[in-house]
């Protein structure tokens, strides 16, 4: 009986092959070729080497330019000393810009983004502090009393001009104070690019999976987060009442020095657009990025062009905030209409990142959406 059997499958499975055979010749094996799969490690040996560790070799490179003017300052308090640190300050802000995105690794373990630029500071806990003389700058508890929006009312915020501000900067007290929140940023920046340079670069690099606590994943959920809540709300939704319903233009970066929230704003949206194409800091060469993975896995499955659909929204959106005050908080105050309609225009682009691009490349968020989004 097995015998039978035997004959009757053979027979079946000869059947089978010559149906399938090609009248131009032998028959030939069939093969499933594997789907092509992105190269991750060099999306993130890109990021890593090319982005994230020259951005903050960049923002060291200014804030020992701030610690500087300041030593300047020190020994030559004046209205001209004064406005050098200013612009020392403002050079190394807009570094910083460029970094904030970058929540991961030891800048996550020692909360930089927090210590480093909340808006708006306490300036009654700040008053506090330089009094009093006791004060923890590590604490959690002061994150709004320093960093560059401390430093933003320190230098513009403290008196009715210029000559007043260097009198009050001249007490001891807030000499101390100004050189403990720039040391501060310094030392805090440094301890983060020491450990991309030497641990985390490869750790990073190395966790090229697919998985939630991969490198690919987090880092775009940071990415996220960032623009959603930083740089999107805080930087333009909250102040201008789009969450209060009252508009609160003392919650602007840099309310005090007035004329530079716009210019903060840009770079931010630069240090975006180039962080997403993986544009090289200091070469300016277009790597491997974010668009490039968007891409590969469109073309793979024939989903719609989502990446052109995020780089038109983000055109469309920097188009509306040219018609934006340099001053944001004189914006809010006197039109607020363009600052809720740029904030309309960026909140386009959350919805085709966080939902159609995350769909795209099969990556979950990682972060609750607080405002309703």
């Amino acid at each position: 009986m097995k015998k039978v059997i035997g004959i009757i499958f053979t027979g079946i499975l000869i059947f089978i092959i010559h149906s399938c055979s090609s009248d131009d010749g032998p028959i030939t094996m069939m093969t499933m070729e594997p789907a092509p799969s992105f190269d991750r490690k060099a999306l993130l040996t890109n990021w890593a080497d090319n982005v994230i560790i020259p951005r903050f070799e960049a923002y060291d490179k200014r804030l020992d330019e701030l610690n500087s003017q300041h030593n300047s300052f020190l020994s030559d308090t004046n209205v001209s000393s004064l406005k050098a640190l200013r612009n020392s300050w403002l050079n190394a802000y807009l570094a910083w810009q460029h970094v904030s995105i970058f929540d991961i690794g030891k800048a996550e373990e020692i909360s930089l983004r927090n210590f480093t630029n909340i808006f708006p500071v306490d300036t009654a806990a700040i008053f506090q502090n330089i009094s009093s003389g006791n004060y923890n700058l590590l604490l959690p508890s002061n994150f709004d009393t320093q960093g560059f929006g401390a430093l933003d009312y320190l230098l513009f915020g403290i008196g009715k001009d210029d000559q007043d501000i260097v009198n009050i900067l001249s007490s001891v007290d807030h000499k101390a104070y100004l050189g403990d929140i720039i040391v501060r940023l310094k030392e805090m920046n440094q301890e983060v690019l020491n450990d991309w340079k030497f641990n985390f670069r490869n750790q990073f690099i190395d966790n090229s999976g697919s998985s939630a606590t991969a490198s690919t994943d987090k880092i775009v959920n940071d990415f996220l987060f960032y623009y959603e809540k930083f740089f999107r709300a805080g930087k333009v939704g909250i102040p201008a009442g789009v969450f209060s319903g009252s508009k609160l233009s003392l919650k602007v970066e840099a309310p005090y020095s007035g004329i530079y929230s716009k210019q903060l704003f840009l770079e931010a949206f630069g240090s975006i657009e180039n962080f997403y194409n993986g544009i090289g800091f200091e070469t300016g060469e277009n790597g491997i990025g974010l668009d490039d993975y968007l891409i590969f896995v469109q073309e793979q499955n024939n989903f719609s062009n989502i990446n052109e659909m995020i780089l038109t929204q983000w055109t469309s959106a920097k188009g509306k905030s040219q018609d934006l005050s340099n001053n944001f908080r004189d914006q809010i105050e006197n039109d607020n209409l363009k600052m809720l309609e740029t904030y309309d225009e960026l909140q386009k682009a959350v919805v085709l990142l966080k939902v159609d691009m995350l769909q795209v490349l099969n990556i979950q968020v990682d972060f609750v959406d607080a405002d309703g989004d």
